[in-house]
């Protein structure tokens, strides 16, 4: 993989995630021009100064906004980034709980992150992406292993699959990859606070892998999938066989 990313602008939205800035991280150390873009401008220009720290100032980190909710920041987005070889959108909003007390304001905006955004970006990106470019979606354990309470977060991850599938087709040459994680340890999972470790224990307890993941492996997996020039169309399962489990 050394050198793949060389010369190449990467641009990540969610930027602020541990995920997203594990892939910023190992596509700097390739060689990457990097932009970190989220809704949270403070949070993304925090993310940009750690990456920034992490990576010595060897490669150019930059951090701008993207709301996947707001079109327009999508366009403007777009017009100021120019032209660009990958595209990773690792955003999500969760809307959990009972169906029964679902607010719909949440709802809407899981599906925006996950769902609507991706199409945004595709609409007003795709033909910026050069010669070999590729765009990479994020899904989930969950859209294959739902459970009660995670009906939303089933709904938007299984909905991802088949977006890949669809504008690996529409907006071919461009390539479209899915991503999908099981558990990982990026910190997503800190507010668990003193059970979080037992939490893990648990699942790796039950995965084929015996482990859970890490912001590592699945960087590997999403710089593996934007940068081969014969996968499109195709989800990735990182998830150490939970969805087996």
């Amino acid at each position: 993989m050394t050198g793949t990313m060389h010369g190449k602008k990467l641009v990540i939205v969610g930027g602020a995630s541990g995920i997203a800035r594990q892939i910023a991280r190992d596509g700097a150390a390739e060689g990457a021009d990097v932009v970190l873009a989220g809704r949270d401008e403070n949070a993304v220009a925090a993310a940009r100064r750690q990456v920034a720290d992490e990576t010595c100032g060897r490669a150019a980190i930059h951090a701008m906004r993207i709301d996947l909710g707001d079109e327009d920041s999508v366009v403007r987005a777009a017009e100021e980034i120019g032209e660009l070889d990958y595209l990773v959108s690792v955003a999500a909003a969760h809307a959990n709980g009972p169906v029964a007390e679902l607010d719909r304001a949440a709802v809407v905006r899981a599906f925006d992150a996950k769902v609507i955004g991706p199409i945004l970006l595709g609409k007003h990106f795709a033909a910026r992406i050069r010669p070999g470019g590729a765009l990479l979606l994020f899904s989930g354990v969950a859209a294959w292993r739902p459970a009660p309470g995670r009906t939303v977060m089933a709904a938007t991850n299984g909905a991802v699959r088949f977006l890949a599938e669809a504008l690996a087709v529409e907006l071919a040459p461009v390539r479209v990859n899915a991503l999908s994680p099981g558990i990982v340890d990026s910190g997503a999972w800190d507010g668990l606070g003193e059970r979080k470790e037992h939490f893990f224990e648990e699942v790796a307890a039950r995965n084929p892998a015996r482990r859970v993941g890490s912001t590592a492996d699945i960087s590997a997996a999403a710089l593996s999938a934007l940068t081969n020039p014969f996968m499109t169309g195709t989800t990735l399962h990182v998830d150490g066989g939970g969805r087996l489990a």
